[in-house]
């Protein structure tokens, strides 16, 4: 498994967050993180959210 591998992973658990915001509203990272609702963030959250960024774009490398 190589870096590119992990950042399709990372996206993938993104992809999944923002589907259950669009289909009940509900933010499992800022659940999970004890941020709160919809929109709040602290360290942490902030934290996962860059990471699944970071992801995001390597994961569009993976594809080219």
């Amino acid at each position: 498994m190589d870096i590119f591998d992990i950042g399709v992973i990372l996206a993938a658990i993104g992809a999944i967050n923002w589907g259950l915001v669009g289909l009940f509203g509900f933010d499992l990272v800022a659940a999970i993180t004890t941020a709160g609702k919809f929109g709040e963030t602290n360290v942490i959250s902030r934290i996962i959210y860059v990471v699944v960024g970071v992801a995001g774009v390597l994961a569009l490398f993976a594809l080219g």
